[in-house]
């Protein structure tokens, strides 16, 4: 079967090749899934160029953690899908619910677990969810990772999202978009960032009730405390890393929370003494559970909630995709087509 692979000792995109493996074949509790679509993240990127958590790896690598299909096999003892069911894998597997044991569990797409990126995937039955009716495999490919990251953000981490909140979103990415539509959706007020104006425009779209221009309003925690009327943001999604840190700290309402999920920057202040003067909260993110996973497929259907899907790559420009990202010229998520 085709996949594509990180290849051993990569250190650039560069070492994302195509490559052939043999059809994989479920064994107990396993389920054969063909692979629709997949999506990329940051993350992704970080693999391939031995920057994610083990460094650079030490075997060719089946990447992405994001992806969705059909099951066409199951092997002995399933119970949780059938043949013909359309699903979505899990980022970890297999965490199904509760706190974190890490050490216990492991993501796709990252050693020791091969990823989503070939045409057919083995998979344990509990690392799976079925897809609502209303989602394409391209939609259902995009929530994995960003989808559950940001409903873990929002909702099952610490301070939890009520209606009326104000929410900040930094940035046009899939967990921000994801996020941002989430939160409109509760009944929150979204400001979103960019330092695109085409971008900001898409955001209102979506239901964005304000926007900022990181470039034209350099010290936008000032901006989102007078956009809030000296209130602040009750709910900070925090992709940046700790270059904005301290600028979430400071567009924080008191008793507030900064989820803090990116590391798209290495360097800045990580000075905590502006949460303690406001009260307020620093959640760390890392995906999160099937649970939260299943809870917020039933918020998105009963929503209606479509993610965005900036642009679909076919299986053969997958190095496309990769560069595309690279770039970060997107607008919610980069999909490829299996």
């Amino acid at each position: 079967m085709k996949v594509f692979e990180v290849t051993k000792g990569s250190t650039t995109l560069e070492g994302v090749r195509r490559g052939e493996r043999p059809e994989p074949k479920p064994g107990p509790h396993q389920v054969k899934v063909r692979v629709h679509a997949c999506s990329l993240n940051y993350r992704d990127l970080a693999v391939a160029t031995g920057n994610y958590f083990g460094g650079v790896t030490q075997q060719d690598l089946i990447p992405l953690s994001d992806g969705a299909g059909e099951v066409v096999e199951v092997g002995p003892g399933v119970t949780r899908v059938k043949v013909g069911e359309r699903v979505a894998a899990t980022f970890f597997q297999v965490w199904i619910d509760g706190p974190p044991s890490f050490g216990k569990f492991h993501a796709l797409g990252a050693v020791p677990l091969d990823g989503m990126l070939a045409e057919y995937v083995v998979l344990h039955e509990d690392g799976l969810v079925p897809l609502p009716h209303m989602l394409s495999y391209e939609e259902g490919a995009a929530l994995p990772c960003a989808g559950v990251t940001a409903w873990n953000a929002l909702i099952s981490s610490g301070k939890r999202l009520k209606a009326g909140d104000n929410v900040l979103v930094l940035g046009t990415g899939g967990v921000s978009m994801l996020a941002l539509q989430l939160a409109h959706a509760a009944g929150a007020r979204v400001i979103a960032t960019s330092s695109s104006d085409e971008k900001l425009d898409r955001a209102r779209k979506l239901g964005a009730h304000d926007t900022i221009n990181y470039k034209t309003h350099p010290e936008w925690d000032k901006e989102v405390m007078r956009l809030t009327h000296g209130h602040g943001a009750d709910i900070v999604v925090e992709v940046g890393g700790v270059g904005t840190l301290q600028r979430s700290f400071h567009s924080l309402a008191f008793l507030g929370k900064v989820s803090l999920i990116g590391v798209l920057t290495r360097e800045g202040d990580t000075n905590p003494h502006a949460l303690m003067l406001k009260g307020g909260a620093l959640q760390g993110i890392f995906v999160g559970n099937r649970a939260m996973f299943e809870d917020m497929l039933r918020a998105i259907a009963v929503n209606d909630i479509h993610p965005v899907i900036d642009r679909t790559f076919a299986f053969e420009e997958t190095p496309a995709a990769y560069q595309y990202l690279a770039g970060a010229k997107h607008f919610g998520k980069v999909v490829i087509r299996v």
